[in-house]
């Protein structure tokens, strides 16, 4: 009885056991990222049903003599977009000529620190706000490299890792010092005499190192993980574009819901409100006297542009990121996973363009201030007097010359 039934059962759990196998280690890889794909384990030798009956298939070891190894199965709408002219050409371009930041924000940084009287609050807000557009402009460099290399990173994992927290570091750092402006105006039109005990130079700092903190430690988990990627199909390596999380799903999920929400929508929301309330308080002021309209309207203006700004730079890169995330889950469909990567393609797209915003900072909140423009003339005024004296003195220095001549 038992010998004719021995190799049926020992056949059944040979069967069992290959069948088990590839679902165990040649399972697709469950994966997220910021573009979706996942992997197909493969053998060097094709599959033979008569193999699954042969008692002595393995070697002294126990193990087949086959060799496993694991293939990207990545979507040809990613390959598309990593090689086409949208991120390698127009990307890198655009932020080339946000590069023009760097020594806007340094003469900025400068007039800030020196001129500007950086014992008022809104002072102390504007050079941290042009401190974290600096460091944002330094770092561009290596993205423009990034891109216009095809998508290939070849400066390091530490690097790419360090670069990417830095653009988020410096995006939310520089919403919530958006937020921070925002609510020091609301205070000066609103409350003005309310709030003078909180309006000083001791509360503007700690309301910035705050900030700082606050979206630094929002950008530690990305450093934290690795960000670069190889791409065997394309033969480059990526940096956060393309990441295998595994089991991390739900964690980034988490992260990125998180970060969006409480750096962005909550910051968006206070500024939105603070002014809002400033324009409409200046909206009231009795039109009548000339000096007094020229201001309201002035002021009016000036808190539209950075209501709309900070919205237009920042609120369609944010959502994006958001409505990015919320679509990973477990068990996704190849459509569901095509949608995404749709998604993310336009979230880079709207980075680039949010990244216009430390180009605008400056040119906004001090260029364009009236301290400001009042000091360029006064400048300007004392240039016209010095080339106007040196022009008085050739001319009469050249006389006696003449004469002699």
């Amino acid at each position: 009885m038992f010998p004719s039934i021995c190799p049926k059962a020992l056949l059944v759990v040979l069967m069992c056991v290959c069948a088990a196998s590839p679902a165990t280690n040649g399972s697709a890889k469950k994966t997220k990222m910021t573009y979706s794909f996942h992997y197909e384990t493969v053998t060097d030798k094709p599959f033979n049903q008569s193999d699954s009956i042969k008692p002595n298939c393995s070697t002294a070891g126990g193990q087949p003599n086959t060799t496993i190894s694991r293939i990207q199965i990545i979507s040809e709408d990613v390959l598309l977009f990593l090689t086409g002219p949208v991120s390698t050409v127009l990307i890198p371009s655009f932020y080339s000529l946000v590069l023009i930041s760097v020594p806007i924000n340094l003469c900025a940084l400068l007039a800030f620190a020196r001129r500007i009287r950086p014992k008022k609050p809104a002072a102390i807000y504007m050079l941290n706000l042009a401190c974290a557009d600096l460091i944002f402009g330094i770092l561009l460099p290596f993205k423009i490299s990034y891109h216009f290399r095809g998508n290939d990173w070849v400066f390091g994992p530490f690097m790419c890792r360090v670069v990417t927290a830095a653009f988020y570091w410096n995006m939310y750092c520089s919403v919530l010092l958006i937020a921070c402006i925002s609510v020091d105006r609301l205070l000066g039109v609103v409350y003005p005499i309310d709030s003078l005990s909180w309006r000083t130079p001791r509360n503007s700092i700690i309301a910035c190192v705050t900030m700082w903190i606050l979206s630094f430690a929002g950008s530690v988990p990305l450093v934290l993980s690795e960000q670069t990627h190889h791409i065997t199909a394309l033969n480059i390596t990526t940096c956060h574009d393309v990441q295998v999380i595994d089991d991390l799903i739900l964690k980034y999920r988490i992260y990125f819901v998180t970060l969006c929400c409480a750096l962005f929508f909550l910051p968006l929301l206070i500024t939105v409100v603070s002014y809002a309330r400033v324009i409409w308080c200046l909206s009231r002021v009795p039109i009548g006297i000339p000096g007094r309209s020229r201001r309201r309207t002035r002021a009016v203006v000036m808190s539209v542009i950075m209501l709309v700004m900070f919205v237009l730079c920042f609120a369609p890169t944010n959502c994006l990121l958001l409505a990015h995330y919320l679509q990973f889950h477990e068990g996704m469909k190849d459509n569901q996973q095509q949608y995404a990567n749709s998604s993310y393609s336009a979230y880079l797209v709207f980075l680039c363009l949010g990244s216009l915003n430390c180009l605008l900072d400056p040119l906004v909140y001090y260029f364009g201030s009236s301290q400001c423009q009042r000091q360029l003339s006064s400048f300007l005024r004392c240039e016209n007097i010095r080339a106007g004296k040196s022009i008085s003195h050739s001319t009469t220095d050249s006389d006696p010359a003449a004469e002699r001549s």
